[in-house]
């Protein structure tokens, strides 16, 4: 990769392999992957790569045990997935204000929990028991 820049919140990327506009087009629909040390951090310490994340123990904020975060979800939202001890699986936004503390070195997620985000609504649980 010769150059990066950001251009309409999209990443554009050139290559000394394809140094002009046609050979660009001879590379669309290329993926590209790019593999990322286990033990690198973004520089930002607001932002973190999936697999720091993934594995972790996720806490309600008076440390109740919610569950672990299985995995991502990426879009216009991104979005953590939790599963819980009784094998539901939860969408939480990836949001300060839900997701309030990312403990890397303590191995946890603290999530702002309320009914309906990873423990269900209370009339949720009443029809699962009846």
């Amino acid at each position: 990769m010769t150059r990066t820049r950001w251009h309409q919140g999209v990443l554009l990327a050139s290559f000394a392999e394809l140094p002009d506009r046609t050979a660009a087009e001879s590379a669309r629909g290329v993926v590209l992957r790019a593999v990322v040390p286990a033990d690198e951090t973004p520089e930002d310490p607001e932002e973190f790569y999936d697999h720091q994340l993934v594995g972790l123990a996720a806490y309600d904020v008076d440390g109740t045990p919610l569950g672990e975060v299985a995995g991502l979800v990426h879009g216009a939202q991104d979005l953590l997935r939790i599963t819980t001890p009784d094998r539901r699986e939860a969408l939480v936004p990836f949001v300060a204000a839900l997701v309030p503390e990312v403990d890397l070195a303590g191995g946890r997620v603290v999530i702002a929990d309320r009914p309906g985000l990873v423990t269900p609504f209370p009339d949720d649980e009443d029809r699962e028991q009846a």
